[in-house]
């Protein structure tokens, strides 16, 4: 799943609607999806705006609209681009409290990239990156 700094929601859909859509990308059934996405709505706080379009919604809401689609078919793996790069920090901290739920909770790899280095304090391994080439790898025994 991805999570993108710039959240990529489509405009004329629906948060509801924004998280269903890679589960009818897989052919799940309308009402699964729906179910799905309701689910994963609520868990991220947002169960009362799933009518809501995208520029009816804070950037923290967006943010978790396309955490929501990010989780949908259940990936292994998550990709986020600078999750918390446009958020209030109380916004960014609720995200990454979540995505260290999801990690530990429901066994979930996750990819972050980030600039922010409160961020990595809470990352289990660091990857630093110089140039394109991996610099060092760290490893923060606190967080295992």
């Amino acid at each position: 799943g991805f999570v993108f700094q710039q959240f990529n929601l489509i405009p004329t859909l629906t948060a509801l609607e924004n998280v269903m859509l890679p589960l009818e990308f897989q052919d799940v059934d309308s009402a699964e999806a729906r179910e799905t996405a309701l689910e994963l709505l609520e868990l991220v706080g947002l169960g009362d705006r799933v009518h809501h379009l995208p520029a009816q919604l804070s950037g923290g809401q967006q943010q978790r609209v396309a955490i929501s689609r990010a989780l949908a078919v259940d990936p292994d793996i998550i990709l986020a681009d600078e999750p918390t790069g446009n958020l209030d920090s109380k916004t960014g901290e609720f995200i990454m409290n979540l995505l260290q739920e999801v990690h530990g909770n429901d066994s979930k790899t996750i990819i972050l990239v980030t600039h922010d280095f409160y961020l990595v304090t809470r990352a289990e391994r660091v990857v630093y990156l110089k140039d394109g080439q991996i610099e060092r790898i760290e490893h923060n025994h606190k967080n295992n």
